[in-house]
């Protein structure tokens, strides 16, 4: 006997929940909405800061696609703002509020930061597990208070900050109200917190969707009036050689056999996607913000050997910054190894709306400083 129960998700995708777990659930649960309670009671402050605030977060644990959504809002606002992104710098070796530059270290801010640093050297990267403190730090510190914009980076439990617009995204395959809180399921509290959010936007969606597909997950989540609801998808640019920095298109290494390697969470829409670019895909995932070692790498160069010819390895930007170093003592593996850069498009030729309320946010309340 299993486990496990499996929930229907959508386009046949399976949620997996463990019902024996469902009393440590209640538990967990009661917790979290008492926790919230004294939160909207006032007995528990937040804290409101007179600047531009965007949180952008999700209540399950595992990928939402929270990094190429900030991405987008970076590219959105950075050409006419001073933005700035505050994230709690998830298994970094440092503590306390850290300011990266393109120079700092990986493990002293985190794997998602340093990848936004080095693609974006004029947006102010900071790290700090205590918001507020994070916060003060950016709008009041010399080398920044010239910010006007700050994303704050899975920060939608974080309850002590009172964000301007609160973004909850919510992946397609594994919808928040077909899942379970923790530890039966994957939600961080229930489902009902979605109505702290502004905007939700559900991603990770297959670009192919049909406008019953688009009606049947809007009526799933039932949104109130005042929220606004948005559906994205990845947008996949040219592939890098991580070698020899050769660039190419899906369309190009078509013929290639792949394997396909990555440490996000919930990476079964880009498997999807890559099964209809390639001659086959064999995946092999790891858990979100998985470091790799030598013993790692050999595995993969012994499955790449396995697959027929031609043949290559895929990964994403957020796992190549943690092969790279590694890849210098495996040369044989460097060369095979294609980068994939993931952005995000939003669906529905809604974009120029969902920008218009990015952007009329922000100039409403930098008028009102």
């Amino acid at each position: 006997m299993h486990d496990s129960d499996d929930i229907n998700a959508m386009e046949g995708e399976l949620i997996k929940t463990y019902k024996w777990l469902v009393p440590l659930s209640w538990i967990y649960g009661m917790v979290t909405y008492v926790r919230n309670r004294l939160f909207d009671w006032g007995i528990l402050s937040s804290k409101h800061f007179d600047i531009p605030i965007i949180s952008v977060g999700n209540i399950t644990v595992g990928g939402t696609g929270k990094t190429p959504h900030i991405e987008y809002l970076i590219r959105l606002l950075a050409t006419n703002y001073k933005v700035a992104v505050l994230s709690r710098g998830y298994k970094r070796k440092s503590s306390g509020y850290v300011l990266a530059t393109i120079d700092t270290p990986m493990e002293m801010i985190g794997d998602e930061p340093w990848q936004m640093a080095q693609k974006f050297p004029d947006v102010y990267i900071a790290v700090d597990a205590n918001r507020c403190r994070g916060i003060e730090h950016l709008i009041n510190d010399p080398k920044t208070k010239d910010v006007e914009v700050i994303l704050l980076d899975d920060a939608f439990q974080h309850r002590y900050v009172s964000p301007g617009y609160n973004i909850l995204l919510t992946d397609y395959h594994r919808l928040i109200t077909k899942d379970m809180i923790l530890p039966a399921g994957r939600l961080r509290e229930s489902a009902d917190g979605k109505e702290r959010a502004n905007m939700v936007i559900v991603t990770k969606c297959p670009e192919n969707m049909s406008p019953m597909q688009y009606r049947i997950v809007a009526e799933a989540l039932k949104l109130r009036p005042y929220q606004r609801l948005f559906f994205s998808s990845f947008k996949y640019g040219r592939m890098v050689n991580l070698a020899t920095h050769e660039i190419r298109s899906r369309h190009e290494m078509s013929k290639n056999h792949v394997l396909l390697l990555t440490g996000i969470g919930c990476p079964r829409q880009m498997e999807m996607d890559m099964n209809s670019s390639f001659a086959s895909v064999e995946c092999m995932d790891f858990h979100d913000h998985h470091y790799y070692d030598k013993n790692d790498l050999q595995n993969a160069l012994n499955r790449l050997k396995a697959l027929p010819h031609p043949h290559i390895i895929v990964t994403t930007e957020k796992d190549a910054t943690k092969l790279m170093d590694i890849c210098e003592l495996h040369e044989e593996i460097t060369k095979h190894i294609w980068v994939l850069p993931i952005r995000t498009k939003i669906l529905q030729e809604k974009e120029r709306l969902f920008n218009e309320k990015i952007t009329g946010y922000v100039q409403k309340n930098l008028r009102n400083r």
